[in-house]
């Protein structure tokens, strides 16, 4: 599929950066196109007009083929849930500032967030839908950096483990622009929740702060440095967008901000490795906005190399600016930010080494006994997540847990449900397990004598009488803290 136009392309814009498509022409021309009102890049339409360069034109171009752009894209995919990445509110584009906020997406002391499965299913559909290898154990991590918009001073993201990585996505480019295949590699998609918005007065006095989207989950795509012209990352950018609505997860609206490109750039002379210095393009609203602000940045840093002024090409941040046509600073990059990443302690996974030791131990049993696969069990992944977690905060014992397990295998439910319905909750309560611990022992007198004459090996028989007499609610940790103390008690 194939981006066939370009909005509001002007004659003096290529006849300042030429693109190398137009080499493979007879003879040396450019293309002229008219502007067309249009949304997205498959309903755009051109008129190509082929006009012969002045020779000052004809110079610059022959500059510019010696030379070899090197882009990647970072694109952010806004995702189409019914609620934000780790709280209920809705997002609804348009609405009146900050109405659609709560405790947790406005960072305040005590919130705790809890994750929108839906995000992670639609990572999932993305990574698939690009080639990418999935990551079957991922995290958060915590992103810190201070903005105004950003009311927790930390942004939810992905680091070290992205939820996949390694894929490509197959791009064929148009005729009229050289037509080919071309294959772009994927580096990795993550997830991460969206900052609000700073909403400037028109005398720049103050800004404004709208936290309506704070929290809305987003998909960010790295690209490989695979793209040499600003047709192929226009064409890169309108396939991801064809293919994020075509899997339901993104309605890909680059107008409201639902698909967000940042564009890296730089150049180096024809047959050099290493790469040039590179320039980062915010505010690229259309692919063809995208198409012009590469190619003239590619025009701008050639001409500074065939200048000798190579080492005016700093890494920056640049904005395009629609109605000059051009790329402008907008703000120096002196180094690498430091983002102090670390693992979201809010958001703990299921603990990998137990749920392994159930799944190889009970689970694989109870096929193996009533000689089932995997698929024909009742219990799914997510009450298996559940029952561990329950086990971890103490709110049920192992041998309860053991119990709940083969029951989820043979017929199915929730945990919490099995939990409430058979009252399964553990005894945590010190005051309760003592009053039960003392009942135990005045009712075997006999056995208690001979633990503190030595026969210490009872212990276990008097644990055992009280998870009998609790019905196995009783917390095993306590219950053995507390009786050790009035077994070896000399009153």
């Amino acid at each position: 599929m194939a981006l066939t136009l370009f909005r509001g392309l002007k004659t003096h814009s290529f006849r300042l950066y030429p693109s190398a498509y137009f080499a493979k022409q007879h003879g040396v021309f450019y293309c002229c196109i008219k502007s067309a009102h249009s949304q997205t890049a498959t309903q755009e339409r051109q008129q190509v007009k082929l006009k012969a360069l002045s020779p000052e034109e004809s110079t610059r171009f022959e500059v510019l083929k010696n030379y070899e752009a090197v882009i990647g894209i970072e694109t952010h995919v806004q995702l189409s849930t019914l609620t934000k990445a780790f709280c209920s509110c809705p997002y609804n584009y348009g609405a009146e500032p900050n109405t659609s906020i709560c405790p947790v997406c406005m960072g305040l002391p005590g919130a705790l967030p809890v994750l929108n499965s839906k995000v992670i299913e639609c990572a999932v559909k993305l990574g698939l839908a690009l080639n990418c290898k999935l990551s079957l154990s991922s995290k958060f991590d915590r992103k810190q950096y201070f903005y105004p918009d950003l009311p927790k001073g930390y942004q939810i993201s992905q680091f070290d483990v992205p939820i996949a990585t390694g894929g490509y996505i197959d791009v064929d480019l148009p005729i009229e622009f050289g037509g080919g295949h071309r294959k772009f590699g994927v580096t990795r998609v993550h997830m991460e929740e969206d900052a609000g918005k700073l909403l400037h007065t028109g005398n720049g006095n103050y800004s404004q702060v709208d936290l309506n989207r704070a929290g809305v989950p987003l998909l960010e795509i790295v690209s490989e440095p695979d793209m040499r012209t600003g047709i192929e990352a226009a064409e890169y950018a309108a396939e991801l967008q064809r293919l994020v609505r075509y899997l339901g997860v993104s309605n890909g609206n680059m107008q409201e901000g639902s698909l967000r490109c940042d564009v890296n750039i730089s150049v180096r002379p024809i047959g050099q490795f290493e790469f040039g210095t590179k320039v980062e393009i915010k505010n690229l609203n259309s692919f063809s906005s995208m198409s012009r602000a590469i190619d003239f940045e590619i025009s701008r840093q050639v001409s500074l190399h065939s200048q000798g002024q190579a080492d005016q090409i700093v890494q920056e941040t640049r904005l395009w600016e629609e109605g000059a046509q051009k790329t402008v600073t907008m703000r120096k990059k002196e180094g690498l930010s430091d983002y102090r990443y670390f693992p979201e302690p809010d958001l703990p996974g299921a603990d990998i080494k137990l749920a392994t030791n159930w799944i190889m131990g009970d689970v694989a049993a109870y096929m193996n006994n009533e000689k089932l696969s995997i698929i024909d069990i009742k219990l799914t992944p997510r009450e298996l997540g559940e029952l561990i977690a329950s086990i971890k905060v103490g709110i049920i014992s192992g041998k309860i847990g053991k119990e709940i397990l083969f029951e989820l295998m043979a017929k199915g439910g929730t945990v919490e449900g099995l939990i409430k319905e058979k009252d399964l909750v553990q005894i945590a309560d010190p005051s309760e397990i003592e009053k039960i611990v003392d009942k135990v022992l005045a009712d075997n007198p006999k056995q208690l004598e001979q633990y503190r004459g030595g026969k210490t090996k009872l212990q276990g028989f008097f644990a055992g009488q009280i998870m009998k007499e609790t019905k196995g609610k009783a917390n095993p940790g306590l219950l053995n803290k507390i009786l050790l103390e009035k077994l070896n008690s000399k009153s």
